[in-house]
């Protein structure tokens, strides 16, 4: 076995790997690997690499990203992740995973990372380890691992219809191309970090608002939820998984209301909003995922999908 630098021209063969081991329960399409795992420009090529065996087959790879973007959204660039590590089960404890792990960290620490979470990037695939691979889970808490959170994906098959929730003191709209800046203004002020910066990316790809739902009160943006389909300008966190399904599939989240404005019941109004406008584009399942909040999506119908371990190591 040997180790080989991260390199798009092995992608048939990395495709390949993961639909063996991880299509039943998330299966790959070729756009979205390329787009999370090559063109993210937060990918550590330096930290990333492909195992293959004596014959130059692909039995492995480890994805590493750090904070590499230019703009300044207020993300930790002492985080590094690593977005993926998938070895083919049928060379599996032979210490192939070690060496793609070890590389990755040793890489990242002499790029200053202080702190390394295995998922939960920018274009990320998974929030934490899939909690249906206990044994994956345990192996990362020998390597020293610390799961700090459970977290969840949760489902809505809309076997019922929501409305539009009547309430004449806010209005709800999709965003319009002159209210970018408002938009960027407003998730700075009260949402900085992964937000901003998914939306500043999500206009970088020529996005024209139609996936942003706002609240509005006297006319000011005072909340926000993103919403997702398969027309979306890029393939969204919360669809990423829609092949799973027959009928079309839309997505919500992230959202998030003005702090000065909370416990007036915008949040869960904001989801049924969102709600409404994916029925009304026909959407059969909606997706939530991320979100520790079982309850309160709960309320609308919601129920747990998927689960994850939120997993962290301290880099000596």
């Amino acid at each position: 076995m040997k180790l080989i630098p991260w390199h798009a021209e092995r992608m048939e063969e990395l495709l390949a790997l993961w639909a063996k081991e991880l299509s039943k329960d998330f299966p790959m399409r070729e756009e979205l690997f390329k787009q999370n795992s090559f063109d993210d420009v937060n990918i550590s090529y330096e930290s990333s690499h492909i195992a293959v065996d004596d014959s130059d087959e692909v039995i492995g790879f480890v994805v590493a990203k750090r904070w590499q973007e230019e703009i300044d959204v207020g993300m930790d660039p002492k985080r590094g992740w690593i977005q993926v590590l998938l070895v083919d089960s049928e060379h599996r404890k032979k210490g192939i995973g070690t060496a793609l792990l070890h590389r990755a960290e040793a890489d990242l620490k002499k790029r200053g990372i202080k702190e390394l979470q295995l998922a939960g990037d920018p274009f990320h695939y998974f929030p934490g380890i899939p909690d249906q691979y206990k044994e994956t889970q345990k192996w990362a808490e020998k390597k020293g691992f610390i799961k700090r959170v459970d977290t969840y994906d949760m489902i809505n098959h809309l076997e019922k219809s929501y409305p539009l929730p009547e309430d004449n003191t806010v209005e709800f709209s999709l965003l319009k191309r002159d209210e970018k800046d408002e938009l960027i203004s407003f998730l700075e002020r009260c949402f900085p970090g992964r937000w901003v910066y998914e939306a500043i990316k999500y206009f970088e790809k020529n996005g024209d608002g139609r996936e942003f739902l706002v609240l509005k009160k006297k006319g000011r943006i005072i909340g926000f939820c993103r919403i997702n389909d398969a027309d979306s300008p890029f393939i969204a966190q919360n669809v990423y998984w829609s092949p799973l399904f027959e009928g079309s599939v839309g997505g919500i989240g992230p959202l998030g209301i003005d702090s000065e404005e909370q416990k007036q019941g915008y949040g869960l109004a904001i989801v049924q909003a969102a709600m409404a406008y994916l029925q009304v584009r026909k959407i059969e399942t909606i997706i939530i995922d991320w979100t520790t909040f079982l309850d309160f999506y709960g309320r609308l119908d919601f129920t747990p999908w998927k689960k994850y371990g939120v997993y962290l190591k301290n880099l000596k």
